[in-house]
């Protein structure tokens, strides 16, 4: 998924990572069971992709958003440069569900 990852905490209940996303990097569409996801951009644009409702939120440097459990999403770096952004995942088992896009 990702160019770059730096794991900052990770324990049984909490995973905080700094992920790097190429220019136009997409990560697949996903959901976790438990967790919720908390991302921070750091440098360059974010985009947090969402399903049901369908919805889009753009992060600059300085914003967060948060993403429910259960809830279908993606991360996409729109941009020509590199995306930095801090994840925190908590609280409960970490997975990582793929989802068809179709």
């Amino acid at each position: 998924m990702t160019k770059t990852e730096e794991t900052l905490i990770k324990t049984q209940d909490v995973l905080v990572r700094i992920l790097v996303l190429a220019p136009q990097e997409v990560a697949p569409w996903h959901y976790h069971r438990a967790i919720t996801d908390n991302m921070f951009c750091l440098s360059g644009s974010l985009e947090i992709q969402l399903q049901d409702p369908e919805q889009t939120l753009s992060l600059q440097p300085g914003q967060r958003c948060e993403v429910p459990p259960g809830r279908v999403h993606r991360v996409v770096n729109p941009t020509e440069q590199e995306t930095r952004y801090l994840l925190v995942q908590g609280v409960g088992n970490y997975d990582f569900n793929v989802v068809d896009p179709d």
